[in-house]
């Protein structure tokens, strides 16, 4: 299947007249679109909630537009706390999802009064350090081994750091009830970038047996499940794309298979999607500097690693297309590089493209989740700008680039002197 960038060459030639390349831009009608499409895909539940995972794009216009599409968001640090603050998200529209967590954190969390998600047994009795626990507290749960869809390992939760076994879940909620909690939820991430519809519903029937389980043991009340992240996008063209509606309908034939028929059909489902919410949505914007022709072809762009982390550090690929070349014939073969210092800064290793002159502009897809927040300033490279192109063709800076004096401005001296 073809991927198509959402913004032509002649839009980039409009934005790029105040606001230069690299930078990401962010599709706000294919965003929202995205979000009305889950809440729909989960409308049979009449709690449903989408936490959107902050780590994946910490940007308070984003956060600002999914939360009116109705979506919350999952933080996992003080930051990420502060962000949901600013942008007017507190109580129950945030999640709490730490882990290691700090002090100083979990005490904002509860003033914010966000669901908090304890990450471990060990946590109850540092919750109730703190005062007063909260009447509803979510629980994470790691069942260890593998998880498996039919003959196909898709990721060992017993190599994770995160979540408590079973045994440790059921303590932990007999102590918080004789702490006064009255209500739970239970919360699992097993498999990162599925790009299957069963992931979901598979994970929804562990939970849910669980939660029967948990119930007939300790006569909890399980107030929601979360289902946390983990539904994939289709990086390359010729992967298949999760269908959110197969998705929703699948973990609601489960819920009515277990939980409806444990009296539990009162249990809401929440979710904390990231990368399937904002990823397609976003593409990196780059211009060619130079071309060299050695063992390879390669083309340098203005952006690099500091600006997309993912293929140097996962190897993971991202489709590019030539802007104005779209349906050129995919001739040459080129290594994508940027300019760092480091031979594993490249976008694309031998890939097939169209003919590339420097100057030309390229589009990164799927860039709008784990992109612009996962840049870092070794090289003293700058990460880009951020823009959020608005349904009628105007777009927004929605964070400028990094300047040198941006990399300065943590320096604690005054014996040096720096000008941009």
């Amino acid at each position: 299947m073809k991927k198509t960038p959402f913004v032509t060459l002649e839009k980039i030639q409009e934005i790029t007249k105040t606001i230069p390349t690299p930078f990401h831009i962010y599709d706000e009608a294919g965003i929202r679109a995205n979000a009305r499409a889950l809440r729909e895909a989960f409308a049979w539940n009449k709690g449903f909630k989408e936490y959107f995972a902050v780590k994946a794009t910490p940007n308070p216009y984003i956060l600002k537009l999914l939360h009116e599409e109705g979506c919350g968001c999952d933080c996992a640090t003080y930051t990420e706390l502060l962000l949901a603050e600013a942008v007017g998200i507190t109580g129950q529209d945030i999640m709490f999802s730490s882990n290691v967590t700090p002090e100083k954190d979990m005490r904002k969390a509860r003033e914010m009064g966000a669901y908090i998600n304890l990450d471990d047994a060990t946590y109850v009795d540092f919750l109730a350090r703190l005062g007063p626990v909260p009447e509803t507290v979510c629980l994470r749960y790691n069942p260890g081994g593998s998880f498996s869809l039919g003959n196909t390992i898709m990721d060992m939760p017993r190599d994770a750091k995160y979540g408590m076994t079973e045994d440790q879940l059921g303590g932990a909620v007999l102590r918080l009830q004789k702490l006064g909690v009255k209500h739970f939820g239970i919360h699992a991430f097993l498999a990162s970038n599925t790009t299957t519809n069963e992931y979901y519903p598979e994970l929804a029937a562990k939970l849910f047996r669980l939660a029967v389980r948990l119930k007939n043991a300790t006569g909890a009340h399980i107030a929601f499940i979360n289902l946390s992240g983990g539904i994939g996008v289709d990086y390359r063209p010729e992967q298949p794309a999760c269908d959110i509606r197969v998705i929703g309908q699948g973990v609601r034939e489960r819920y009515e298979q277990i939980l409806t028929p444990a009296g539990m059909d009162d249990v809401a489902i929440f979710s904390e999607l990231g990368r399937f919410m904002l990823a397609p949505y976003g593409e990196l914007i780059s211009t060619v500097l130079h071309q060299k022709h050695i063992y390879r072809e390669y083309v340098g762009l203005d952006a690099c690693a500091a600006d997309l982390m993912r293929p140097a550090m996962y190897g993971a690929y991202h489709h590019i297309t030539v802007l104005g070349k779209e349906d050129a014939v995919l001739d040459h073969v080129y290594d994508v590089t940027g300019g760092l210092c480091e031979n594993n800064d490249k976008f694309a290793i031998e890939r097939s493209l169209p003919e590339i002159r420097v100057g030309d502009i390229l589009a990164i897809h799927d860039t709008g989740a784990h992109g612009h927040c996962m840049g870092y300033n070794y090289n003293g490279k700058l990460r880009g700008a951020e823009v959020l192109l608005h349904p009628d063709g105007s777009f927004r800076l929605i964070r400028r680039a990094e300047t040198p004096m941006d990399y300065f401005a943590t320096l604690d001296c005054t014996e040096f002197s720096f000008h941009n």
